[in-house]
């Protein structure tokens, strides 16, 4: 391991995109990687690499639920324990869900509401609660896995359909831009991870979660200062707010 080893620290890390974070990131013997899921003894893909041959750096697992903002606050001191002095790379607030296949006109209020929840108020108080540590790292990026349903330009691509969870990405999106504007000496993104084969995604998506998590890594670590606040597809595409 370098003796400056980057961290990281990847929310919804027990299955799909977030998981497959996790896997590319231990693969580098210079990376300390806390991987935080919501109950980490039932993850059994990411408990795996703790022992497996492919994990070259070093793997932390919190318990972290982004629903229950009491164990938000109480992670984040686990996770100031581990990093001790280095400080904090990269934050990826990847935990999200998808409820409901519904409409504008057909939206459940405490499904939005839970939504919204999870999708955007907890990745708020991620990123709150964390931000000393970021302040001392060496990156000092937040990347938030976001969609392009939550762009509002893009709607007449999108549809009308899971309007719950395209108001929740709207949601955080606008998060991320206010941040931005409050801290222009972070590094702030927002991604869409394409249509992915994942539990959300499922197996008719063209994407794998290797190639998807790939590309969004090379734009997180190769991104600049000047790049805060872009919207970029996992290709690289801009995407309209």
């Amino acid at each position: 391991m370098s003796s400056t080893p980057t961290t990281w620290v990847i929310t919804g890390a027990s299955r799909g995109i977030g998981l497959e974070f996790v896997r590319q990131t231990v693969a580098s013997p210079d990376n300390i990687v806390i991987a935080a899921a919501r109950n980490p003894d039932s993850a059994n893909g990411l408990n795996a690499l703790k022992d497996s041959a492919h994990t070259k750096g070093t793997l932390h697992i919190v318990k972290l639920d982004v629903d229950d903002f009491d164990g938000v606050r109480a992670a984040a001191k686990e996770i100031g324990a581990i990093l001790g002095d280095k400080g904090l790379d990269y934050l990826v607030n990847n935990a999200g869900k998808v409820d409901a296949q519904d409409t504008g006109f057909t939206v459940d209020p405490e499904v939005l509401l839970s939504t919204v929840r999870t999708n955007a108020a907890g990745p708020a108080l991620v990123s709150q609660v964390l931000l000393p540590y970021i302040e001392q790292g060496k990156r000092k990026t937040l990347a938030y896995i976001s969609s392009t349903a939550g762009s509002i330009r893009s709607v007449e691509r999108v549809g009308s359909r899971i309007a719950t969870y395209a108001i929740s990405k709207a949601a955080l999106n606008m998060l991320a831009e206010k941040q931005r504007l409050e801290r222009p000496d972070l590094i702030i993104l927002t991604f869409c991870p394409g249509w992915v084969k994942t539990g959300m995604g499922g197996d008719k998506a063209p994407l794998e979660p290797s190639e998807s998590v790939g590309a969004l890594l090379k734009l997180i670590t190769t991104a600049k200062p000047e790049d805060t606040g872009k919207y970029l597809r996992y290709n690289g595409e801009v995407i309209p707010w």
